[in-house]
């Protein structure tokens, strides 16, 4: 009798004590990032470095994000760290609306998003003044569907017409493709949420984009590939970048320090994270190189990276400074967020409201061509 209660009170000892452990520890909602940060053993910096995604990137080996708990259909998560009080955060995809699962198992209600015009029917209104309301209203949905960032928008050049995701991107000109950009992440994020201006950079096909190698000067790279995402960094500053997949001159532009660090944070202030795009994992990039070049979160990434990420700290690999400063970022991004600041979505955005921007936008933004003999169409 008396070893069941010596091992009773051993076992409320040490729940006790991780309990009090717990909560002497730093809270994100109560102290400043860096005493969260100082208080973060290595295992949990490299955990809120790798995010989860849906069931649908489970085959590939990704880790599992937490949607289903959160918002069904929603495209990733981050880990929570619930003893530091760092929430997860959601994630969903887009850019011409908010895309998630329309139903919940248990919920009567439907969860259905308004469909808005393509990027590049957007841009052919010429009405920025117009796109921003259009971010305004999938920004709204974002909120009020509980997401906290949309992926989007689609800001690389049309230069084939033979490009998969043309339909995504805004227009053949990086001003055009600035502009309307810039006007786009201006009305998402006035609702409170956050977006995830895409593909960084040069992601101009989508055959073989995971290996393809985009050889080019660094004077059309700046003038043409980079200059709308540069204007819209500068007039907006987008909560997420998600980097490209493919080469730039040799190097992975998730790994590309040059990209990501000198030229988005170092010559263009740009202040959020970046993130790969999906299944990014590239067996012939270093994960350490990634981390160094600022590539702040492997969405989703894989199990083995987070012990990827220890061992390289451990081994000498990776800078634990390198570490740190891809952590801090994380947390300036998610105390912006809805969830941690506990809003209590509502489920219910102005759908008709929105519709009537919908309709707005597709009718300014369709093109007429005068038929100048041009078709055999009799009385035109």
């Amino acid at each position: 009798m008396m070893n069941y209660k010596k091992l009773a009170l051993t076992v409320a000892a040490g729940a006790m004590a991780t309990t009090m452990m717990a909560q002497s520890a730093p809270q994100l909602n109560a102290n400043n990032i860096e005493e969260v940060i100082k208080a973060m053993t290595l295992e949990e910096k490299a955990q809120l470095l790798v995010g989860g995604g849906n069931d649908g990137f489970v085959g590939s080996g990704a880790m599992l994000g937490h949607q289903k708990k959160f918002v069904p259909g929603a495209a990733g998560t981050t880990v929570a760290i619930p003893r530091l009080g760092i929430p997860t955060t959601v994630q969903c995809d887009g850019p011409a609306g908010v895309h998630i699962d329309a139903h919940r198992e248990g919920d009567s209600r439907s969860y259905f998003a308004t469909g808005f015009p393509i990027g590049t029917c957007l841009a052919s209104t010429w009405n920025t003044d117009l796109v921003r309301k259009v971010g305004e209203a999938i920004g709204n949905e974002t909120l009020e569907y509980g997401c906290d960032v949309v992926l989007g928008p689609g800001m690389n050049l049309h230069r084939n017409p033979l490009c998969g995701r043309n339909f995504e991107y805004y227009s053949e000109d990086p001003i055009v493709t600035g502009l309307i950009g810039t006007a786009f992440v201006q009305g998402v994020q006035s609702q409170g949420v956050g977006v995830s201006a895409k593909h960084f950079a040069v992601n101009s096909q989508e055959t073989d984009r995971t290996k393809v190698d985009e050889r080019l000067s660094q004077r059309a790279l700046r003038e043409l590939y980079l200059k709308g995402f540069e204007m819209m960094v500068r007039k907006s500053n987008p909560w997420t970048i998600m980097s490209a997949y493919n080469k730039i001159n040799g190097v992975y532009a998730q790994g590309n320090k040059g990209l990501l660090t000198d030229i988005l944070r170092n010559d263009w202030g740009y202040k959020g994270i970046v993130e790969t795009d999906w299944i990014g994992k590239r067996a012939d990039l270093p994960l350490e190189q990634e981390v160094e070049a600022g590539n702040d979160l492997m969405m989703p990434g894989y199990p083995a990276q987070v012990q990827d990420i220890v061992d390289a700290v451990k081994n000498g690999k990776l800078d634990i400074k390198d570490v740190d400063r891809n952590v801090r970022r994380m947390l300036e991004y998610i105390v912006k967020t809805p969830r941690f600041k506990g809003y209590k979505y509502s489920g219910e955005p102005d759908l008709k409201a929105h519709a009537a921007i919908t309709r707005q936008s597709s009718t300014e933004g369709m093109v007429l061509l005068k038929n100048d003999a041009a078709l055999p169409i009799q009385g035109l």
